[in-house]
């Protein structure tokens, strides 16, 4: 028969099963990733999605798609959890989306960005991040659609970092200012 572990303490600072430490419910935030080449990016964005509350996941261009074995392993399996959807075109998705009354963010250093801590964002406000590709970032045609366009400062030597990394941070903030 196992034996049950001792009690711990409550002065002693002990890792929580993940299981049970779940936010209750999604954000009003969207992911549109465009062209992203590498799947465990995409696989990585699933992940960050799933964990910071992110409704949806639309892949457009050349994205690499679920089901993919690289995508699932750098999700850890949330691509079965966040919705997501594919579309070639994603002026297409962008338009629907404004349609709908959605905010179209664009991460990217560009001429017209403003420093992510800079965007005004109400708590609750429908905001669908834009993503480029790991090279070529937001295409020119995405940042034109954009509603506002917002860059990470950065203090190092390089001006630029992966894309799902820059996602994570950007989303983080976005998420704690909509109420997450």
């Amino acid at each position: 028969m196992p034996s049950t572990p001792p009690p711990v303490p409550s002065s002693i600072n002990v890792q929580l099963d993940h299981a049970s430490h779940r936010g209750a419910s999604t954000l009003p935030l969207r992911f549109l990733a465009h062209d992203v080449d590498l799947a465990a990016n995409v696989g990585a964005l699933f992940r960050i999605a799933d964990a910071l509350g992110v409704e949806h996941l639309h892949l457009t261009g050349s994205s690499p798609l679920p089901p993919d074995p690289k995508i699932r392993r750098s999700a850890r399996s949330a691509e079965r959890h966040v919705a997501w959807s594919h579309a070639a075109d994603p002026l297409a998705v962008v338009a629907q989306l404004k349609a709908q009354g959605w905010r179209i963010v664009a991460l990217e250093l560009s001429t017209h960005s403003v420093a992510l801590h800079a965007l005004a964002v109400a708590p609750g406000e429908r905001i669908c991040l834009v993503l480029g590709a790991e090279n070529a970032g937001v295409s020119p045609a995405l940042l034109a659609a954009a509603d506002a366009t917002v860059h990470i400062p950065m203090r190092g030597h390089n001006s630029s970092m992966n894309v799902a990394n820059a996602c994570a941070i950007a989303t983080y903030e976005i998420a704690r200012r909509l109420g997450g």
